[in-house]
């Protein structure tokens, strides 16, 4: 027809104007974002744009291409073009919400003598750990712009791209691959980005247990059963803290990306709550008071639906009876839970009662 004589000496070489042509395009939009200073680091409707410049370039391959298999060619390069701007557009922006991170951090390490605030700086650690929480929403949120870029282009190729390379014998599937291999950059930033936002949480989480916890709490000069049933103040805000940081993961976390965090994040405060609770001493009265902390801790992290987690802090709250109970039941009490054998010598040295008692002697046989 008169569109294919008009063309016929440019059509080797289409598709490459096609491809310059999304790539200006591509740089354009990037500098006008800049321009514009954007807030958000990976935005759904950027990437639709993305979306509605190949649809055109794929309608003027069709246009061009009557052959199947010059159409599935020409089709493939196309899409292609698309995957490298996605590609470039979500690791870019989830790099930029990564560095927020790192400047979190390292802001917070300013004002941070070992795990002691430096005089005078109060104020500036809480502003630190601002920006910690800031930036990891910013994450989070450039995590959830990514997950639903990747959605519109994997609907996108299922839609329109599909059908066009089926007439090659392994284009589909090379293209398929081609998708994969270009998520792959934005998967390895993703993941280090979380590795960084638990890093950020737990850097907060002992800021909290060092400032807030005091030593009357596990060790009231009033041992008395009848204990106050709330929570130590240490706990109330490290709940608090979880509970309101953590929002926008589970929201933007999903599959085995949330399943991994929220196990690997379960399985750090145990760790390092644990470790804080080894540098305390406990009366009974403290041990109920730890009893109490651990079933709240316990209670909020149920919402990670991670069974190993929630094992891990029932036999905590069964190791919190080792300060509750007389010396004399102390033997039966261990022998008696095996799950808590293997701590609970560490646990026990923690009474205050300990060596006034003389548990050491009298436990010697537990530990044969």
């Amino acid at each position: 027809g008169l569109t294919e004589a008009l063309f016929l000496k440019h059509k080797d070489i289409y598709v490459e104007c096609e491809r310059a042509s999304m790539r200006q395009l591509y740089k354009a939009k990037m500098e006008e974002l800049l321009a514009e200073g954007q807030q958000v680091p990976i935005s759904v409707q950027v990437v639709t744009e993305f979306v509605s410049w190949n649809e055109e370039a794929i309608s003027r391959c069709i246009l061009f291409s009557h052959q199947p298999a010059n159409l599935a060619a020409n089709a493939k390069a196309v899409f292609t073009c698309l995957l490298h701007q996605v590609r470039q557009y979500t690791t870019e922006g989830l790099e930029r919400a990564r560095e927020g991170l790192r400047e979190a951090a390292s802001q917070r390490e300013r004002f941070m003598l070992g795990r002691k605030v430096a005089s005078g700086v109060a104020s500036m650690v809480e502003g630190a750990a601002t920006a910690g929480e800031n930036s990891f929403r910013s994450f989070m949120l450039a995590l959830q712009g990514c997950g639903s870029s990747v959605a519109i282009i994997q609907q996108y190729f299922v839609k329109s791209i599909s059908r066009l390379l089926l007439p090659v014998d392994g284009a589909h599937a090379a293209t398929c691959e081609e998708m994969t291999a270009a998520m792959s950059s934005a998967e390895s930033s993703a993941c280090k980005g979380l590795q960084q936002c638990i890093d950020i949480v737990i850097a907060e989480v002992e800021r909290l247990l060092s400032a807030e916890q005091k030593v009357t709490d596990f060790k009231s000069p009033d041992d008395g059963l009848m204990a106050d049933p709330r929570p130590t103040i240490a706990c109330t805000r490290v709940v608090a803290y979880l509970s309101r940081v953590l929002e926008s993961a589970f929201t933007a976390l999903e599959g085995l990306n949330k399943q991994s965090f929220l196990a690997e994040l379960g399985n750090r405060l145990h760790k390092i709550l644990t470790n804080h609770w080894l540098k305390f001493a406990f009366n009974a009265s403290g041990g109920l008071k730890l009893k109490r902390d651990i079933t709240e801790y316990g209670d909020f992290l149920r919402n990670f639906n991670a069974p190993t987690i929630d094992e891990k802090f029932e036999s905590l709250s069964i190791m919190a009876n080792i300060f509750i109970v007389a010396p004399e039941s102390l033997s039966s009490l261990i022998e008696g839970t095996p799950s808590i054998k293997k701590e609970a010598q560490r646990f026990v040295q923690l009474r205050d009662d300990y060596r006034s008692a003389r548990l050491a002697s009298k436990l010697s046989s537990v530990w044969a």
